[in-house]
């Protein structure tokens, strides 16, 4: 929601008036200096939506503010050129309204559209929170990072490095509203104040490693060589349902170098649905990016988000340091599920990261079941992964 200053006006006033904290204020107007603001510039309000009433009989501020429980000052910041004692029948104004209730709706088909779709909505509402394109996908779709936070603590979580594991995405994009709604309302989440998060921890999330393949699962070969080619790649088939590579038929998740040779050796040798990794390492745009996005980052934990089996893979070679166990163990107790330290699979994102930067990196494997996990399941599997995102935030 806009506003534009008035003579007096300070981000103390507008986080007061409207009940918004008001560093989160200040990050959603980055260019604007705090201590002068300019009469007549605009100001970004976060967590706030207007609508728009048409003025009827016997209406005064006065009246609208105590129906809609809002403060007179409010209604006339939001409409500058009205006359509050000269209201018209007829005339538009607008109200101000806080956001209480989710936008994203994970529990549904959530392809690259719907993604996007939510992303912006969310930066409309929310504008500190804050996007970087960090690549393109085979099929130049960009790949964003989401960030949230201004804490030098930097912890990353990603979904859908696997097309038909989209369900990760959805979770991952539901639970990044509750946690905006949480610091914007002042709640807090499973009795968890998140509001020391936001000033210790900078959140850095990549929702959808593999957009191409999740669209291919959900929605079918596109037109034109990239279809032609993942129908090829899939014998002819029209059901992609076990396709768990990007586009081209490279399993995204065996493409970092930490053992390559090893899975290389014993995996498919040519483009395949699935277990693919590649002529050799980092070969795909998708996996370059995500590469260059740890080094950029220096993140102090990494969750990868996958399905399933309801485990917690937290181990590479030995190389993990000593906390994993501690942080793992914590994710455990608030999901019920299964820690496994060493398991006879490399060349995962998970495994370049802690070898590469000795940090603790994490698979988490929700739900049980068969790829693509099915609708039913969300929201127990998004009852279960709560704890692991808060726990991933404190630990």
């Amino acid at each position: 929601m806009n506003v534009k200053v008035r003579k007096g006006d300070t981000f103390w006033y507008y986080a007061k008036l409207f009940n918004i904290p008001m560093k989160l204020i200040i990050d959603s107007n980055p260019q604007v200096n705090p201590s002068s603001l300019t009469i007549g510039e605009t100001i970004q309000i976060p967590g706030y939506q207007t609508v728009t009433h048409t003025i009827q009989q016997g209406d005064t501020f006065w009246k609208l503010a105590s129906e809609k429980r809002l403060s007179i000052d409010s209604l006339a910041l939001l409409n500058p050129q009205v006359n509050p004692k000269q209201l018209q029948i007829g005339q538009r104004i607008s109200i101000p309204v806080k956001v209480t209730y989710r936008v994203v709706d994970g529990n549904r088909p959530y392809d690259f559209d719907v993604l996007t779709q939510d992303v912006s909505t969310l930066y409309t509402i929310y504008p500190f929170l804050r996007k970087q394109v960090i690549g393109q996908s085979v099929m130049g779709k960009d790949l964003e990072e989401l960030q949230i936070g201004r804490g030098a603590k930097v912890v990353h979580w990603n979904g859908s490095f696997h097309a038909n594991e989209w369900i990760t995405t959805a979770v991952i994009m539901q639970f990044l509203n509750d946690y905006l709604l949480s610091l914007t309302n002042k709640e807090t989440i499973r009795g968890v104040e998140t509001s020391s998060f936001y000033d210790q921890v900078t959140l850095s999330i990549v929702p959808m490693v593999d957009p191409d393949g999740v669209d291919l699962v959900l929605n079918g070969p596109p037109e034109g060589e990239f279809g032609d080619l993942a129908l090829k790649i899939n014998d002819g088939q029209t059901d992609f349902s076990n396709w768990k590579a990007n586009i081209r038929g490279v399993d995204l998740n065996n493409q970092f170098p930490a053992k390559w040779e090893v899975d290389a050796a014993r995996k498919p040798t040519e483009p395949s649905p699935r277990d693919f990794p590649g002529y050799e390492p980092l070969t795909e745009p998708e996996t370059i990016a995500m590469a260059e996005l740890a080094g950029a980052r220096n993140f102090e934990k990494m969750l990868a988000f996958h399905t399933q089996g309801e485990v917690i893979y937290w181990g590479y070679e030995g190389l993990e340091p000593s906390r994993s166990m501690t942080i793992v163990n914590e994710f455990s107790r608030v999901s019920g599920y299964e820690p496994i330290r060493f398991v006879d699979s490399f060349s995962g994102y998970k495994d370049w990261f802690i070898q590469e930067f000795r940090q603790p990196g994490f698979t988490v494997e929700l739900g049980e079941g068969t790829n693509p996990l099915p609708l039913e399941q969300f929201d127990e599997i998004y009852q279960e992964t709560i704890g692991i995102f808060l726990a991933s935030l404190y630990m």
